[in-house]
């Protein structure tokens, strides 16, 4: 061949190794675009979930939030099963009923959180609006009352403990259960005693009732005769509810008001001078409260000491419109005064 021909093949050949190689390229170019695009629309579409689940799930703390305002923070009942829909505040200054009973208690707390802590042995300092209540019921309520008061109650907490609370899950009872309270295990029924023990407890039952009836008939009678409601000041007008025991102990024997110019007996019982002087002259010489022999010159005057204390108790003057608070040595020199303002006024 001649020397143009073969540059003329050589030239084909070479162009057509460069076609081949653009082909590559291109080939080349185009194969990574396709799985690259598929990541990024899976990546845009994992992001959607995962919004679309955060949503969701803020919208379910947001309802478990909710539904926890409706629920006590210490026993888990719900405010719709009061029908005065009574609830109290966890957090802040206890209300003006608790503060006086506390007061006539001598207490020093003024907030619920220590109440609730000395009380239910919670601690509410710590909670979050997202895991427990923020108010708790008239009845847990009622149960701190009682706590710090001696007037009888038929209220008692519902639980063996304090609700536990946790954060909102799948299996979230508060979610179920907010219209109606936590559910409550059902406690088994002791059974009772045989025939025989029930007899006897019947039997026990009337015997003290008759001997409760008839202390009580002697009582009213003592106080019939001494008839001295006018004259002498009641229990109830202390300043400070003091324990039961202690309150006996400086109320007379007969007609149960605070001793007033206390006698002792030869048993050791005190009374009125003039109780104990009008019941020795109309039932007998002997004591009222034991049956001990008891004439009125064994009548003596208790030691000082406890004089002293009885004294300086403090009492509320229950004279109408009058709201002061006097210790019982000086009592009867503020109703002196009393009567020396009305003879005055007449």
């Amino acid at each position: 061949k001649s020397l143009p021909e073969e540059n003329h093949l050589a030239n084909n050949d070479n162009g057509k190794t460069a076609a081949s190689l653009d082909r590559v390229n291109e080939a080349m170019t185009l194969m990574p675009q396709e799985p690259l695009h598929r990541g990024q629309n899976l990546n845009n579409g994992m992001q959607a979930v995962d919004k679309d689940a955060f949503s969701v799930n803020q919208r379910e703390i947001e309802a478990h939030r909710i539904n926890l305002q409706h629920l006590c923070r210490i026993c888990g009942g719900s405010f719709k099963n009061d029908p005065y829909k009574r609830s109290h505040p966890v957090h802040g200054p206890v209300d003006d009923e608790m503060q006086a009973l506390l007061r006539k208690k001598e207490r020093k707390a003024t907030s619920w959180p220590d109440l609730l802590n000395k009380v239910f042995k919670i601690d509410v300092r710590g909670d979050m609006d997202t895991i427990h209540p923020t108010n708790f019921c008239h009845s847990c309520w009622s149960v701190i009352q009682r706590k710090f008061s001696s007037v009888p109650c038929e209220v008692y907490f519902p639980r063996k403990g304090t609700k536990e609370w946790h954060p909102h899950s799948t299996s979230c009872d508060v979610c179920g259960t907010s219209s109606h309270g936590i559910k409550r295990k059902k406690q088994d029924s002791n059974p009772q005693g045989g025939k025989k023990l029930r007899i006897i407890a019947e039997r026990a039952r009337k015997i003290m009732y008759s001997r409760s009836q008839k202390q009580v008939n002697s009582k009213s009678i003592m106080k019939k005769i001494t008839n001295c409601k006018k004259i002498h000041l009641s229990t109830k007008m202390l300043t400070v509810d003091y324990p039961v025991d202690f309150v006996k102990s400086i109320s007379c024997q007969i007609c149960e008001h605070i001793l007033a110019d206390p006698v002792e007996t030869t048993c050791k019982h005190l009374f009125c001078r003039l109780c104990i002087l009008k019941c020795l002259r109309v039932i007998g010489s002997y004591c009222p409260s034991c049956r001990y022999p008891c004439f009125p010159t064994d009548l003596v005057n208790p030691v000082r000491s406890f004089l002293s204390i009885l004294n300086t108790l403090a009492v509320r003057c229950p004279v109408k419109d009058c709201h002061e608070e006097v210790t019982l040595g000086k009592y009867s020199h503020h109703l002196s005064s009393h009567k020396e303002k009305k003879e005055k006024g007449t």
